[in-house]
């Protein structure tokens, strides 16, 4: 259970308030009088989107050790390559080409996460929790970025913005959340889907009475572990896929597959274009255009956004996801996003109006989107093709938040867009995909992974 607190969103809060602290700007150039306005932008996007660019083939890893390695190792091995990637990082003084490969590094560890953990989740929970333990991988987001808000404001404060350590302490909380992920591993149970699959039954079901707190003859266990081979038995029994290459192209070719991956793939585009991980990403920039102007100032701001938002995925993975279910959560979050969407897009800018308003976009996105992606993303694909489609997803889903956090400072431009015209944007995607979740998205709350999987047969 201990990867539900893994921070995954620890290098978001961090690198979006790094690159507002004046000693990062100066020591990279960020506004250096050599570049114009739209270098300087493209060097900071840059800077924010090349763990994206690593999480990528990350995803592709994720796959191919879960399934040679297992969950467990693979979540070892990832801890390590972010550990790796982060001490590049910060040992990089004022190198822009270290820079990019310590963050290209800690993004092949950072990637994996994304397939891993939520998969690892959804294999453990009983029917009547998954919803709220997966949400509650999505709420650990939250709890790293709000850490990485916070020990960048408290940098800005106490440590003159004349040194590095002024951005380098910050960013060395990585070194300690990797290492203590690493090591909480081995107090964790390997999935017993994956001991199943392996036939080790024996060992999955000690496992899962572990992890259900329950004695290994008890009916629900016995249930769980019949259910779980009775689908794995079904699989073998049409046909044999032994190879990650005869996995993705039974996902690819076989109908029912392909209307999988085509909803899922739908589903990420309509939620990060929607533009709310762009605002993390790029949150004290956005502030500052509400006319917010001291960095200490923008910082506290940003990081107060980050708790609001932690808030949020709280109250709906506690009361919401598993009690009124999926759709209702989806569509309330999406409602509130894009009521929050409008009025920047439509209202001339005002800084405390409009900063509650963006507010509101993080708690709608909090309570929609970002507590479903993980969720549905875990419980749409059958057990002998998870890790492939999990993998081929969250590569799909970086190459978005590549794509959106390369774009945005452009897009911001008075040259380009403007902020309001960024807006229109995303206002205009989430209104597809209120549509999205109003009319396809189906009720998979109470059902168990298998259940889950014939609904979209």
């Amino acid at each position: 259970m201990l990867t539900v607190i893994y921070a995954a969103g620890l290098d978001e809060g961090l690198i979006s308030t790094t690159v507002a602290q004046e000693s990062f700007i100066h020591e990279f150039g960020l506004n250096a009088s050599y570049l114009d306005t739209s270098q300087q932008a493209n060097r900071l996007s840059n800077i924010t989107s090349m763990v994206h660019i690593g999480s990528i083939p990350g995803a592709l890893i994720a796959f191919l050790l879960c399934e040679h390695i297992g969950i467990l190792w693979s979540m070892r091995q990832l801890c390590l390559l972010w550990l790796i990637g982060v001490v590049i990082v910060i040992t990089s003084s004022g190198s822009i080409g270290q820079i990019y490969a310590g963050r290209f590094i800690m993004g092949l560890g950072i990637g994996q996460a994304g397939v891993i953990s939520p998969t690892y989740l959804a294999e453990i929970a009983p029917a009547h929790a998954r919803g709220m333990l997966v949400s509650l991988f999505g709420m650990s987001e939250y709890i790293g970025i709000r850490v990485g808000y916070f020990s960048s404001w408290g940098a800005a404060l106490h440590i003159s913005d004349s040194t590095a350590r002024q951005w380098t302490v910050p960013q060395s909380i990585q070194i300690i959340v990797a290492g203590g992920l690493g090591l909480s591993s081995f107090l964790c149970e390997e999935s017993p889907r994956r001991l199943c699959k392996a036939g080790k039954s024996d060992q999955a079901r000690r496992a899962l009475g572990r992890l259900w707190g329950l004695p290994v003859d008890h009916e629900d266990i016995s249930s769980e572990i019949a259910s779980i081979y009775s689908q794995l038995e079904a699989f073998q029994e049409s046909s044999i896929y032994k190879s990650w290459v005869s996995s993705l192209k039974e996902l690819l070719a076989v109908r029912t597959n392909q209307k999988r991956v085509l909803f899922v793939f739908s589903e990420q585009i309509l939620s990060q274009w929607s533009g709310a991980n762009s605002i993390t990403t790029y949150a004290p920039e956005l502030f500052s255009l509400l006319g917010l102007t001291g960095q200490s100032e923008k910082l506290f701001v940003t990081a107060i956004f980050g708790a609001v938002k932690f808030l949020a995925s709280f109250f709906c993975a506690i009361l919401l996801i598993d009690h009124v279910g999926r759709k209702s959560s989806l569509i309330s979050g999406i409602i509130i996003q894009l009521i929050a969407l409008l009025r920047h897009a439509m209202a001339n800018r005002a800084a405390i109006a409009a900063i509650v308003f963006m507010y509101f976009v993080g708690i709608g996105w909090a309570i929609g989107w970002n507590s479903i992606q993980y969720l549905i993303n875990a419980e749409i694909f059958p057990l002998h093709l998870r890790a492939t489609g999990s993998s081929l997803l969250m590569c799909f889903h970086y190459t978005n938040r590549y794509g959106l956090s390369k774009a945005v400072p452009s897009m911001l431009l008075d040259s380009a867009l403007q902020p309001k015209g960024t807006f229109w944007i995303f206002s205009t995607v989430t209104i597809f995909g209120l549509g999205w979740a109003w009319f396809l998205l189906p009720e998979t709350a109470g059902r168990t992974l298998e259940e889950t999987n014939d609904l979209f047969e």
